[in-house]
């Protein structure tokens, strides 16, 4: 449902998987800035890293599940199965 709200929305796939990169890149920026502007010490500096680190795989998560679904959406209506499925379906068939 929460997949199907957000392709609806016009999230991409794309649009999940570079938000992940996105948030690697500002784990470690955070982490720098932490580090330098603040003088709370490297244990701050790692909270913040991990705080914001600990987003990219929710939204590599999202990711694999929006493009499942957009695979979905360009088959049949409610049939998700994978294309290896289909040609090993008809492989079976024909032979």
């Amino acid at each position: 449902m929460i997949v199907r709200k957000l392709h609806e929305a016009g999230v991409t796939s794309e649009h999940a998987y570079a938000a992940a990169l996105g948030s690697v890149g500002l784990s470690l920026l955070s982490w720098v800035v932490s580090m330098k502007a603040e003088q709370a010490g490297i244990e701050r500096a790692d909270r913040w890293g991990i705080f914001v680190g600990e987003w990219a795989p929710t939204f590599f998560g999202l990711g694999l599940a929006l493009a499942q679904y957009e695979g979905g959406a360009a088959g049949a209506a409610g049939d998700h199965r994978s294309a290896w499925f289909d040609r090993r379906a008809a492989t079976a068939e024909a032979g």
